[in-house]
């Protein structure tokens, strides 16, 4: 039997979000096959996808040791003391560190995995903070990496352009979504009637000021429109002044939802759109496309790759393209309705269970 020792780090660190998922669902897939099994190195944690996991310290007791008062950081070393004196024991085959934080390195020898979400901070350095760590870590980790698994083809040419790494070491293992529960939702009160859905971070290359300046040249000919954003944290003061200064105050709303209820925001939006400059694979896309929602994306290489002809595209950097795109979107409803159908079509690409299986096989090929 083979024996996988996930770590916490993004455990730690998120209650929702699409890495700490990602893991949960190498979790559950575990579970269903009987030659594996598997170590998770959290003792306390808050994360909405593990809350069935034993956790030794998710109880009064872990409480009391935590506190009050930076819960999170108190939570995320105690993990992490944790995962050292897992990684000493060496009671397992493969490791599967869930980000970069290079803490393990020289502390085990045992084979390791690495999955490389995306190459954005390598491919756009000038939108981060030049003190920012994550590039030189995650150089660290596919240093260190037995395999590396990047999770879209666009993610492995860009590992190959930007560091020096064996091609042989990297296996493409697309996202998967679950295809086998019907999509489950919840209603999310006071939504506008037409709608256009932003979801996620708003910050640098995922250019969202692109989109809200468009949007404002959009509400003249559609004045009933508004958007809805959704994740990403509340609206910051800079953000608050640029909807003043564009007179959308009335017109931009910010929710925070469950998954259930982000699956309801995707199934009444007018459209989704997603206007990053890169990523590395685009996750809203398919969860967009399970809740039977047309979208806009900025013209990327990896959009191409991931949604192909299910969606409609606009020129990245083009004010005047997003415009005329989106207001294309809005007024043919036959073009949504078409886009719609595609996506359902394209989704059945992306499996859960294969996903989880092609993962499973990159675990095998290292014991």
């Amino acid at each position: 039997m083979t024996k996988v020792l996930i770590d916490h780090q993004k455990f730690s660190t998120q209650k929702y979000g699409g890495i700490s998922r990602y893991f949960a669902n190498i979790l559950q897939g575990m579970k269903q096959v009987p030659d594996f099994s598997y170590k998770l190195g959290v003792l306390y944690c808050k994360n909405h996808y593990i809350q069935s996991e034993p956790q030794l310290l998710n109880n009064s007791l872990g409480r009391a040791i935590i506190g009050r008062g930076k819960e999170m950081e108190k939570a995320y070393n105690l993990n992490r003391m944790y995962c050292k004196q897992l990684l000493k024991k060496g009671n397992f085959d493969v490791f599967h560190p869930t980000y970069y934080e290079p803490y393990f390195i020289g502390k085990t020898s045992k084979p390791t995995v690495v999955t490389i979400h995306d190459m954005t901070y390598e491919r756009l350095p000038e939108y981060f903070w030049a003190h920012d760590t994550l590039t030189h870590e995650k150089r660290l980790n596919v240093e260190r990496a037995d395999k590396i698994i990047a999770i879209s083809q666009t993610t492995k040419n860009d590992l190959l352009k930007y560091l020096q790494v064996d091609p042989d070491k990297i296996t493409v293992v697309y996202h998967g979504i679950d295809l086998e529960t019907p999509l489950i939702t919840k209603p999310v009160p006071g939504l506008p009637e037409q709608y256009i859905l932003f979801v996620g971070d708003r910050s640098g290359y995922k250019n969202f000021y692109l989109f809200i300046n468009a949007f404002k040249e959009l509400s003249h000919k559609h004045p009933r429109l508004r958007v809805v954003l959704t994740g990403g944290g509340g609206l910051g003061i800079a953000e608050k002044e640029c909807l003043q200064r564009l007179s959308l105050e009335d017109k931009v709303s910010h929710v925070n939802v469950t998954d259930e209820e982000l699956s309801y925001l995707y199934q009444q939006a007018l459209i989704f759109v997603y206007p990053s400059l890169h990523e590395g694979f685009g996750l809203p896309i398919l969860e967009a496309f399970k809740a039977s929602c047309p979208m806009v994306l900025s013209d990327t290489p990896c959009f191409r790759e991931i949604a192909t002809d299910a969606a409609v595209y606009f020129s990245p950097y083009d004010l005047d393209d997003l415009i005329a795109v989106l207001d294309n979107a809005v007024t043919d409803s036959d073009m949504r309705k078409e886009l719609v159908n595609r996506g359902l079509v394209r989704l059945q690409d992306f499996p859960l269970r294969e996903s989880v299986k092609q993962t499973l096989d990159v675990y095998r090929s290292l014991v």
